[in-house]
């Protein structure tokens, strides 16, 4: 080729616009669309935030939830040691519903700390053998007390009488452990109990309400069979009993509370000197050897065999639930705080009020309710007060008959 020559380029072929527009793109497949999207920065800065408020809420409310649970599991307890009181022809004793579910504790419990040797298994330290023989019994006789008031009284009017146990636990520890009592808290327990007279409705101080013509129950207040007609209809017709039956039933359940705030003051003494497993341990079983005890020895009872297999499921579900109240209270206020926790135990009273006008058909009068709102508001007022108060760190304790409000000090323990 001579220098400076020029060679002529072929002409390319013009491609029309027409031809460019009419070629479909070819779809991008999903795994390759995802992939894209995975390498994308925003897309993965997005992805870890969102991963990041997702565990951020698990981390916060997870305490709430097995709170939530608790008070489910102990909703259902109640309501099947009702049922095997009540619900059938052969009928079941408190005493050996005690012994069905603090067996049940018992037996798991003592697997548990085997397993994980708990130290001072079972017997606990020797200087403070005595409290935790007194903590256990306390807890038994207030879990007697529970129990019984179950075979008369509607699930709703015990559970809201155990919220006076804040109350009382302060005015334990006032006269035992010299603790302040100021008069504030002195009001509030007043209020308490005003609200436990609206609950019981002694024949002395209210006069009996109407008759329904058909079924000879007490009418209902029309304003809360109204509220409450939107459930179903009633599945079991509830025994009528009579005002001292009620006044019996309402004593055993004030009779729960003082047990269970007498127990809270025996762990406040005890402190740290014995792990919380133990501690509940010797509540179950003193209970299951007073329960066992009582059976044998009283001439009028008797242990009962279940006749059905409704009854064989009852006896299950106790044993089960009380497990799960324990353990899942003891899990769920050790991570949530205090004042978090008890606050949702209040849901109990919710949940036995669904749970009676579903099985029972009952609608308690506004009577009770007013009562509820009574305890419950002197229970908070307890709990604020105590707040106040300089935070001494105490030992961190769990029992399953802990599911009403707490003071203050046994809630830090857990928080």
């Amino acid at each position: 080729m001579a220098y400076g020559t020029t060679t002529s380029t072929p002409p390319v072929p013009a491609v029309q616009n027409d031809a460019l527009q009419e070629v479909p793109a070819e779809p991008i497949p999903e795994e390759e669309q995802a992939r894209l999207q995975k390498d994308d920065p925003a897309c993965a800065h997005h992805q870890r935030t969102l991963r990041q408020k997702l565990h951020a809420f698990y981390e916060r409310n997870f305490g709430l939830v097995l709170v939530f649970l608790a008070q489910t599991c102990g909703s259902i307890m109640n309501t099947a040691a009702k049922l095997l009181a009540t619900g059938y022809d052969t009928k079941f004793h408190a005493m050996q519903i005690i012994f069905i579910r603090m067996s049940c504790t018992t037996v798991i419990g003592m697997l548990y700390m085997m397993w994980h040797k708990t130290p001072d298994f079972p017997l606990g330290a020797k200087g403070i053998r005595s409290l935790l023989v007194l903590r256990g019994t306390c807890g038994f006789i207030g879990l007697f007390g529970l129990y019984y008031s179950l075979s008369w009284l509607n699930i709703s009017d015990a559970t809201v009488i155990t919220f006076i146990i804040p109350t009382l636990t302060a005015l334990v520890c006032f006269i035992w452990l010299r603790e302040p009592f100021t008069v504030r808290e002195a009001l509030a327990a007043l209020i308490a109990f005003s609200g436990v007279l609206l609950v019981a409705r002694p024949t002395w101080l209210f006069p009996n309400p109407p008759v329904d013509p058909i079924t000879g129950q007490p009418e209902a207040d029309a304003i809360v069979k109204t509220l409450m007609d939107v459930m179903s209809s009633p599945k079991t017709t509830p025994a009528p009993i009579s005002p001292t039956q009620r006044t019996l039933a309402v004593l055993a359940a004030v009779l729960n509370a003082l047990g269970a705030s007498l127990a809270y003051a025996s762990i406040r003494v005890i402190g740290k000197r014995a792990h919380s497993l133990i501690s509940v341990n010797y509540f179950a079983a003193i209970a299951t050897i007073g329960s066992a005890a009582v059976l044998l020895i009283h001439p009028d009872l008797h242990f009962v065999m279940p006749e059905s297999a409704g009854q064989w499921g009852l006896i299950a579900v106790i044993g089960l639930t009380g497990f799960l109240l324990q353990f899942l209270l003891t899990e769920g206020l050790q991570r949530e705080k205090a004042g978090r926790a008890t606050n949702l135990m209040y849901l109990q009273l919710v949940l036995a009020l669904i749970i009676e006008r579903v099985i029972w058909g009952t609608t308690p009068p506004i009577e009770s309710f007013g009562g509820a709102a009574l305890i419950i508001g002197a229970a908070i007022w307890i709990t604020l007060q105590k707040n106040t108060v300089t935070k001494v760190e105490k030992s961190k304790v769990a029992d399953e008959e802990s599911r009403p409000l707490l003071t203050s000090e046994e809630e830090q323990e857990r928080s």
